[in-house]
């Protein structure tokens, strides 16, 4: 299994600047004096040494995650504006003559999570089928009233793909796609849902927009129960700690401190920060990473939790 992330960012996109870009280059060309960089193989060279946060960037696009089976489905969780990306991927992979099957599994109803739709290439090309499966009575309402006049000049109704609306229901697990999918309501204005997957021995749980209140006991039981022995987990981790507990408290997010407590709890093997703050920059995003691995260091009881940070593009292998 492999995941692939298509848009990382929460609330809404957060694209690099001119001025974020100038001062990469600007650190870059720091770290080159007295280098000599006189081959293609000694830049790339280079480059591989610099910091992430000077070589790379997290992206800016808003949450999509894809799962890989290596089997002929097409698994996404939201379609925030990452999934502008993955549909023109699938476009150029697959031509527009074989129709293929979606099947999409919305955490939440906010825009930043299905934003994407309007410019989702699989949605327009006739013969394809795209079934969008949620916890929420009012999916298809939000997914048409985006559509709409005067928001977008397609409406819902033209769009030449088959669309259909599954309800889940939360707690059930259900097969689908030859997952055992098994969603999880989490604490967010409007309400959130987490996602379990497994199939053929591997275990991802897709868990954003969610606020833990870890004074209550039985809450953390039941996500630690959530994320039992995951290979994967993907966690909101929008805030700081402190954040989380004074001036954000009830925005409905959480923190990388969390993470590291609730996967620790469940055993999991690795967790991936996710939904990054639109605010933070490259380098302080990659200073949380290195916080977090550091705080996951020295409460360690048991076996190692490895301590990912999401980016687009990033390709995780199970």
């Amino acid at each position: 299994m492999q995941i692939r992330f298509w848009g990382t960012r929460g609330s809404l996109p957060a694209p690099l600047t001119t001025d974020a870009i100038r001062a990469k280059l600007a650190a870059a060309l720091a770290a080159a004096q007295n280098v000599k960089l006189e081959t293609p193989a000694a830049i790339d060279d280079f480059i591989s040494g610099l910091p992430f946060s000077v070589s790379g960037t997290f992206g800016g696009d808003s949450s999509c995650v894809e799962i890989i089976d290596g089997e002929d489905n097409h698994v996404l969780c939201d379609l925030g504006s990452g999934a502008r990306r993955y549909g023109i991927e699938m476009l150029r992979r697959h031509g527009p003559k074989q129709p293929r099957t979606y099947h999409v599994f919305m955490s939440h109803l906010h825009w930043d999570h299905i934003m994407g739709f309007p410019f989702f290439p699989p949605a327009f090309i006739p013969g394809n089928r795209i079934l969008i499966h949620s916890c929420h009575s009012g999916v298809e309402a939000a997914f048409r009233r985006q559509h709409g006049a005067p928001s977008f000049p397609v409406d819902f109704s033209q769009l030449p793909a088959a669309i259909e609306f599954v309800q889940l229901q939360p707690g059930v697990t259900t097969g689908i796609a030859g997952y055992r999918v098994t969603p999880l309501l989490q604490r967010h204005a409007g309400d959130s849902y987490g996602y379990r997957f497994e199939k053929n021995g591997k275990c991802v749980v897709y868990s954003t927009d969610s606020e833990h209140r870890t004074e209550q006991s039985e809450e953390t039981e039941t996500f630690a129960a959530f994320f039992r022995n995951a290979d994967l987990v993907i966690f909101d981790a929008m805030y700081s700690l402190a954040d989380a507990v004074s001036v954000k408290e009830d925005w409905g997010h959480s923190s990388n401190v969390i993470g590291v407590e609730l996967c620790q709890l469940a055993g999991a093997k690795r967790l991936c920060l996710f939904h990054h703050e639109p605010v933070f920059g490259d380098a302080q995003l990659e200073d949380i990473l290195r916080q977090t691995r550091r705080l996951e260091e020295i409460t360690r009881d048991g076996a190692p939790l490895e301590i990912i940070s999401a980016w687009d593009g990033l390709v995780i292998e199970l």
